[in-house]
């Protein structure tokens, strides 16, 4: 059953649901227009973009009128307005998400669930927005927290007519073309002395002779008019570059088949881990007992934490930092550990160390990110040079709760964008199927 969500309350409850750090849980009232940077707070949205999430939340407010009154002939518009835009859009805005796309999402999924497969997919059907509905229910973009039965069933391969897909360079041109011609209009029906150019030209003697002092006086205007529009324009600001985040680390639940000593480093061990990778995937191979495609991955934990520990377990790896070789085994990704916390130049391997948990139902591959923190798809492979690992990372720690979680105040490149102050500073590291990664003991300890 999908989410019924014409009524506001539906509507704040989903986003509480899935933006917990972002949205009140003692809201009863939502100022929709304000929520969008709250929840999505590495993107910077221009006015224009603003003010296109008020107008597309009111042409919402708009179809919810008309659902509730059953005026079909504004929902059947409303629906054709929608549809034909996100034909060359991937969400409202084009492609950046805001809470508009949740509020359609909220409205549009109740009708697509009792629509037809004609309604759906015919050839009058509404594909754009069958699209639409399944990427925000889907897609990481959105991550919103909605139950697996809750979402609306769509048969991606049950499409009875495919629409000739909009070339947005075509409409671009075509647009172009229009305002070119109105213009050509206008001008040819210029009057000038009652007349249009054409019959001034017909008409000379209409016309009075100039005196010098006047031509001298048009021609020095005319000079002045060419050169103002000859001034070149001033460039328009770049737009802001994305705040950075760490949801650029590939993190991911890792399902260790077994661990071994390394046979040249007595700190290390060698562990046979399935991270979920599709067969092929760079830096993988094919484990011969299990036919499944893991990563070779040493770890320096050997002394800290036991053998036994280490065996059929699951644990939580960071999947695209660039794989280095150790002792002659090349490593693939990297076991997420945490410690106690030390002060500079004391040892900080020294110990006690405890494995980072994740939910005991979340599978191999699951991705795995912290909360407030979510938007955008994790690099293939950090760079080295721009030490986004080593930037992050002091920012991930234990709660009190022996929850993990990242403090974006522990990151000054953070509070120099100014990004802290408008995310949340503390997120748990949860994932993507649910749930919290945890640690044994350890209470304010760093992870790494």
């Amino acid at each position: 059953m999908a989410t019924a969500a014409l009524p506001e309350s539906s509507l704040l409850s989903l986003l509480y649901r899935s933006y917990p750090t972002a949205i009140s849980p003692d809201a009863t009232e939502l100022d929709l227009a304000q929520a969008t940077p709250k929840i999505f707070s590495h993107y910077t949205y221009t006015d224009a973009e603003k003010a296109a999430i008020q107008q597309w939340l009111a042409t919402i407010q708009g179809l919810t009128n008309a659902s509730t009154k059953g005026d079909t002939a504004v929902i059947d518009s409303i629906l054709k307005e929608i549809n034909t835009h996100l034909a060359t859009q991937t969400t409202l805005l084009g492609a950046k998400p805001s809470v508009a796309d949740i509020a359609a999402y909220a409205v549009l999924a109740p009708l697509v669930e009792k629509w037809d497969v004609e309604q759906r997919t015919g050839e009058k059907g509404y594909h754009y927005i069958v699209r639409h509905v399944d990427f925000v229910q889907n897609g990481s973009l959105f991550a919103l927290r909605i139950p697996e039965e809750e979402k609306v069933v769509i048969d991606l391969d049950d499409v009875r007519f495919f629409p000739k897909a909009a070339d947005p360079k075509e409409e671009k041109e075509r647009k172009k073309k229009e305002k070119a011609e109105a213009q050509a209009a206008a001008k040819e029906s210029t009057v000038v002395t009652g007349l249009t150019k054409e019959r001034v030209q017909q008409a000379p003697e209409t016309t009075t002779e100039e005196t010098p002092a006047a031509k001298r006086e048009r021609e020095k205007k005319e000079k002045k008019e060419k050169k103002e529009k000859q001034a070149k324009q001033p460039k328009a600001a770049p737009a802001p570059a994305a705040p950075p985040s760490p949801s650029l680390i590939d993190l991911r639940v890792g399902h260790i088949l077994r661990a071994i000593n390394h046979p040249n480093a007595d700190s290390l061990y060698v562990s046979t881990i399935d991270c979920g990778d599709a067969p092929g995937s760079d830096n993988t191979s094919v484990d011969e007992e299990t036919g499944k495609t893991v990563r070779t991955v040493c770890s320096g934990l050997n002394g800290l934490v036991p053998l036994e520990e280490m065996q059929g377990r699951k644990v939580v790896v960071v999947c695209n930092l660039k794989p280095v070789t150790m002792r002659g085994i090349k490593s693939a990704a990297m076991v997420l550990a945490a410690s106690p916390k030390v002060a500079e130049g004391e040892d900080s391997h020294a110990g006690p160390v405890e494995l980072v948990n994740p939910p005991a139902d979340a599978p191999a591959g699951d991705r795995v990110f912290f909360e407030g923190w979510s938007v955008g798809e994790p690099e293939k492979q950090l760079n080295p040079k721009k030490k986004i690992w080593e930037t992050f990372q002091p920012g991930f720690t234990t709660t009190d709760g022996l929850e993990v979680g990242f403090d974006s105040t522990q990151v000054p490149s953070l509070s120099s964008v100014g990004t802290a102050a408008t995310a949340a500073t503390f997120g748990k590291l949860v994932a993507k199927s649910g749930g919290v990664c945890t640690v044994k003991s350890l209470k304010g300890a760093t992870v790494r």
